[in-house]
């Protein structure tokens, strides 16, 4: 517990049930507020209309599909982060947040009109059972799940449920070429936001965080435990494609790395005076050297974090501008279920500096295609196409200009890497070939794979195997081929995806992660930076 708490930001805020991206429980006196808020002549004409509606109209109608269809339109007209979500949608949404669901215990893929199991949960109920990465589902509960009416959706409503509750699955084992069938009685299954954790070099240790759920931090300090046991000095936080999450989270990461009464972040709105966190001086990596990667799909929390580390010239970010979300949602339940999350105030992180993009009330469209515009407009090639408003320069803690209005600025800019896309690679992937041939490949090839026990010596074996031939014929019996000179420009790129399909089936999630970024040119550049540096400072020459 105490490992847990050490990290942990104890500040005063009236905002702690705020959130990023609009991710946690709001309270009953939210509801009240919601509620009673307003002119009450406007809430009357609705309810009136209504009634009248409900006692006047000519046909019968269903006014609950009414007001549910009524809600988003209301709350579109207010800014791109306030809205309505159904009772469904919330639940799924909190079982991330909360970190865990109730279910068999299985990552699961639908290739070939078939439910291909890609990893099982260590300790969870289907690996007590016995059920094996490779293995097909064929039949749940005695009814059959093959072809293409099955669905993702249709599935998981199988084989989640209410802990202890029991589900049979019958499935087929290829490389044994068996049929088995076993009794799983469903358990608490755990949502990680700590993707992957890995050692680089000698000191390097690298730690991929998905999401900000509300074990994150402790997730992140197991991680950091290991790769300090792991001998690693050094470290690189990756927040590509990380959407947020939970702010707290967020806060206490940061805070591990910060001095005491460092500024971390403030938030303020019109019915929220500013209320500042401050780091507490019991961070256990105030001194080590850290490096922050992030993309244009790093948003909220993850924009917290590194501009916490990047205003503070506590370490480097590296990569491509961020999202740009700076506004922070309250969630607000109704009796039903369903909630509304809605924008209460902005935050700001050290500088001063708020990033959320541009936005009209109402106006949303142009706001979702921000991401297509930037990279039509060149900003994914060159930090030179990135459009700064002047007027929002801000300074950091060392003196370094840094600007607010729409996302992070690296501090190293990374371009997209486009060196192995051409329509052939983009057509095998989108067919889910890449995939496919590697389930296929590990499926028949299992017992020889089982002597390569770490990411290093699989990889190294399957250089060897000619798994370009081996593609190639696979992709061709399906009608996809390609021009000569395409497949040698993406092959690489293929190669690699397939090597870590490949180890994630036959040893981890880490596994996965450490081959697929071989070639990774973000994570090569934040190497190459985080290796020359000596201490927690960022380096004067840089800037």
């Amino acid at each position: 517990m105490e490992a847990n708490n050490k990290g942990k930001v104890w500040i005063p805020i009236a905002m702690a049930g705020c959130i990023v991206v609009g991710l946690i429980v709001g309270n009953l006196m939210s509801q009240r507020s919601l509620i009673g808020s307003g002119n009450g002549l406007y809430m009357n004409k609705v309810n009136a209309l209504m009634s009248l509606i409900d006692t006047k109209y000519v046909d019968s109608v269903d006014q609950k599909q009414m007001v549910e269809d009524l809600l988003p339109k209301i709350l579109g007209e207010l800014d791109p982060h306030s809205v309505y979500i159904s009772a469904e949608d919330r639940a799924a949404a909190n079982e991330q947040i909360e970190g865990s669901f109730s279910g068999i215990g299985v990552q699961f893929n639908i290739y070939d009109d078939t439910i291909r199991v890609v990893s099982v949960v260590s300790g969870g109920p289907s690996a007590k059972a016995g059920l094996l990465a490779g293995d097909k589902i064929i039949k749940i509960n005695g009814r059959s799940f093959v072809g293409k009416s099955i669905t993702t959706d249709s599935i998981m409503k199988v084989l989640r449920g209410q802990k202890g509750t029991k589900v049979r699955v019958t499935l087929l084992r290829s490389h044994k070429r068996k049929i088995y069938t076993y009794t799983i009685v469903r358990d608490d299954i755990p949502l990680y936001s700590v993707d992957a954790k890995y050692k680089i070099g000698k000191e390097i240790g690298y730690i991929k965080i998905g999401n900000f759920g509300r074990l994150a931090h402790s997730e992140f300090l197991q991680a950091m435990a290991y790769l300090q046991k792991h001998k690693c000095t050094k470290f690189i936080i990756d927040l590509r494609g990380n959407p947020g999450g939970l702010m707290e989270p967020a806060l206490n990461i940061a805070n591990e790395f910060l001095p005491a009464n460092r500024l971390i972040l403030y938030t303020k709105g019109k019915a929220y005076p500013r209320e500042d966190v401050y780091s507490n001086g019991k961070g256990s990596f105030q001194q080590v050297p850290v490096a922050i990667l992030v993309d244009e799909w790093s948003a909220s929390s993850s924009e917290i974090l590194a501009g916490a580390i990047q205003d503070n010239d506590r370490g480097y970010v590296v990569g491509r501008r961020s999202f740009g979300k700076g506004l922070v949602q309250n969630e607000i339940p109704f009796r039903d279920g369903s909630a509304v999350r809605l924008t209460i105030a902005r935050f700001y992180i050290p500088s001063g500096r708020c990033i959320q993009k541009p936005y009209k009330n109402g106006e949303d469209e142009n706001y979702q295609m921000d991401i297509v515009n930037r990279y039509m407009k060149g900003e994914f090639d060159s930090k030179a196409n990135i459009h700064v408003n002047n007027k929002l320069r801000f300074k950091t803690v060392g003196g370094r200009i840094v600007y607010g209005g729409g996302g992070i600025i690296p501090d190293f800019f990374i371009p997209l890497d486009t060196t192995g896309m051409t329509s052939w690679y983009n057509k095998v992937a989108s067919a889910g070939l890449i995939y496919g041939f590697a389930y296929s490949y590990t499926d028949v090839n299992r017992d020889s794979l089982k002597p390569y026990n770490t990411p290093n010596k699989l990889s190294f074996y399957l250089d060897d195997q000619d798994l370009i031939s081996k593609f190639l014929e696979y992709a061709e019996n399906r009608n996809y081929r390609g021009r000569l000179e395409f497949i040698e420009k993406s092959f690489p790129m293929a190669l690699t995806q397939i090597k870590a399909y490949i180890a994630r089936d036959m040893l981890d999630e880490d596994a996965f992660w450490k081959i697929l970024q071989e070639d990774d040119l973000t994570l090569t550049k934040a190497v190459e930076i985080i290796t020359k540096s000596k201490n927690a400072t960022v380096l004067d020459d840089h800037f």
